[in-house]
């Protein structure tokens, strides 16, 4: 299996949340349905039913932060330098009516869609590897989009 790239703090970050979500939700949640089976007829317990939802939801979210924990190198971005767009970089780039957008490229589990993207996604693989001058198309649900590359820094 490919180890996925991710910062520390996004690393740090999922560490946290699986620590409470095992220590903290899950027991409260066990407690939650311990009660509401003593109240009888689980057939229409609606607190029953919903507490055991509410467990399924917090195991299959344990299940994913395991798996990508597991799945995950972490990069040491305070470290990085160059000019070339890669994991860490935030990039300031312009597309071809004059609009500048500005991203940092992460991991998927720290992306945002918006001032962090995600490295796998169209934008983040388009951009990887280009230098300022450069130029990479973007395909996109509404077309191709062009970006060039304005500037590459690091921290």
């Amino acid at each position: 299996m490919e180890k996925k790239p991710i910062s520390k703090a996004g690393f740090d970050a999922l560490q946290v949340e699986l620590k409470r979500l095992k220590e903290i939700d899950r027991p409260d949640i066990i407690k939650t349905i311990q009660w509401a089976r003593s109240l009888g007829d689980l057939s229409e317990n609606a607190d029953y039913s919903g507490a055991k939802e509410k467990q399924r939801i917090i195991d299959r979210r344990i299940r994913f932060l395991e798996d990508t924990i597991r799945d995950s190198q972490v990069v040491d971005i305070d470290s990085l330098s160059g000019d070339r767009v890669m994991f860490g970089a935030t990039v300031v780039a312009e597309d071809q009516d004059g609009i500048q957008m500005q991203c940092r490229i992460l991991s998927e589990t720290e992306a945002d869609g918006k001032m962090v993207i995600a490295c796998t996604s169209p934008v983040g693989r388009a951009l990887m590897g280009k230098c300022v001058g450069d130029v990479c198309i973007v395909r996109t649900p509404g077309g191709e989009k062009e970006y060039e590359i304005l500037e590459v820094k690091f921290k």
